[in-house]
């Protein structure tokens, strides 16, 4: 195997991404604006819907979307900075080697859980579709598939996101056409909600909370970015159209069958149309489910148990594990744990953003390898005031029910571990050699994309 198709399979996972093998910010604004296109979307939108006016559901995807495109666009701009992915940033931005590798590990765990259950949905669909094998067969097939784009890295992932993102909008929009046609769309978008009113608050809060864990791993796709405008760029032009075209079609839905349940009406509508929408908008973010997993398992993995493993050879295998789950049919009862899980989340990016911008106890390292695409010589192994601020952060989103969950628990650390740096708490145990692979980028592909 050639030097090139070994970078094309392992993808930087611990080591920069040389500007060689950047990206146009046009190809990942694709997969942006697929990764938030999705099912989970159509589902959100109708929530609002059924619980608001047209004009208060506007407002909270407004809100939502505002607050995650601050919170992308911030952790963007560092990903495309240091071309390095969420975990791997997390050794010098606060958290220490072995912070990172518990960061690693709960993105591993919560998003190939996700993987498993996105995998189920398809698979219900796909029963509908084509039929021909059960449910857990077909659970079976779209986690392979999805694994095997995945494993052959982002360019296969963009080729898969040029296909699919115009197909799954298409689609969208010829199942929406046909139900809203039936109805007076001047009449929808004046009536009052259809079901249990949710206040502002609420309604932003499902917005913001719906795409918090793809905001956090912004790295994982901003490290092939070219530019800091390529990140604001595609971040303003993935998040807004991914919010309002997929969010108010499923308010308009809500509205017009006075239901929640829109999926089942955009499948029985239009048959197998509705169905391929199901499939392709649970393809576009699945891929992106699995690729960020397998980068923090590579981290993990390399943090814990001192080896270097290959990202293609984890993904893999998190792949065949997420179908398998999925085909058992027994992660549906992990939801509500990988829904705990995601209060883990918010704070991460609290304490990324303060050390970075402002805190910058580690910045200087960082910047003096990234023109060579070195890495620094070293990490410190464990921050125990980032621990104490990630803890703290994330029993307030769990526990305090007054404004927005995930933003409160994302300010409240931001502040804490900024309190914590100016009174000189922010400090590291221990110092943990970076070794191998992790020192420098490997050699890049002949040309950029």
């Amino acid at each position: 195997m050639g030097a090139s198709d070994t970078v094309g399979v392992d993808d930087y996972a611990l080591a920069r991404v040389p500007s060689a093998a950047r990206y146009s910010w046009w190809s990942i604004a694709v997969q942006r604006f697929g990764q938030i296109s999705a099912l989970s979307q159509f589902l959100l939108g109708a929530t609002l819907g059924f619980g608001m006016s047209f004009g208060g559901a506007l407002l909270a995807l407004t809100l939502g979307s505002v607050i995650l495109e601050v919170v992308a666009i911030f952790l963007g701009v560092i990903g495309v900075r240091e071309g390095l992915s969420t975990s791997m940033l997390a050794r010098w931005t606060g958290f220490g080697r072995a912070g990172s590798a518990l960061i690693g590990l709960v993105i591993g765990i919560s998003l190939i859980g996700w993987f498993g259950i996105q995998s189920a949905v398809s698979a219900q669909g796909l029963v509908a579709l084509v039929g021909g094998l059960p449910e857990w067969g077909w659970a079976l097939v779209f986690g392979l598939l999805v694994t095997a784009i995945v494993v052959r890295g982002f360019h296969s992932m963009a080729w898969t996101a040029y296909l699919t993102v115009p197909a799954f909008l298409a689609l969208v929009a010829w199942s929406v056409t046909a139900e809203l046609t039936k109805h007076d769309l001047g009449e929808l978008a004046t009536q009052a909600a259809p079901g249990p009113q949710l206040s502002l608050v609420q309604g932003t809060t499902l917005v913001a909370g719906g795409f918090i864990v793809g905001a956090v791993i912004s790295p994982d796709m901003t490290r092939f970015n070219r530019s800091t405008a390529d990140v604001v760029k595609q971040t303003l032009v993935g998040v807004t159209l991914g919010e309002y075209v997929i969010g108010l079609a499923g308010v308009l839905l809500a509205h017009a069958i006075g239901s929640a349940s829109v999926t089942t009406i955009v499948t029985s509508s239009v048959g197998w149309v509705g169905t391929l929408v199901i499939v392709l908008g649970t393809l576009k973010i699945n891929d992106w489910n699995l690729y960020s997993a397998g980068l923090g398992v590579v981290n993990f993995v390399g943090t814990v148990f001192g080896r270097q493993v290959n990202r293609g050879v984890v993904t893999a295998v998190l792949g065949v594990a997420g179908s398998v789950l999925a085909a058992a049919g027994i992660l549906d009862s992990f939801t509500d744990f990988l829904t705990l899980l995601g209060v883990a989340f918010p704070p991460i990016v609290g304490v990324l953003v303060a050390e970075y911008f402002l805190v910058r106890r580690w910045r200087g390292e960082l910047e003096r390898g990234r023109s060579s695409g070195a890495l620094p010589a070293s990490a410190p192994t464990w921050v125990p005031a980032t621990l104490v601020v990630w803890v703290l952060a994330a029993l307030v989103g769990r526990f305090v029910h007054i404004g927005l969950g995930s933003i409160n628990s994302l300010v409240v650390a931001f502040v804490l571990y900024l309190v914590a740096g100016k009174l000189g708490l922010v400090r590291g145990v221990g110092t943990s050699p970076t070794e191998g692979p992790d020192r420098t980028s490997v050699s890049a592909p002949a040309a950029a994309h």
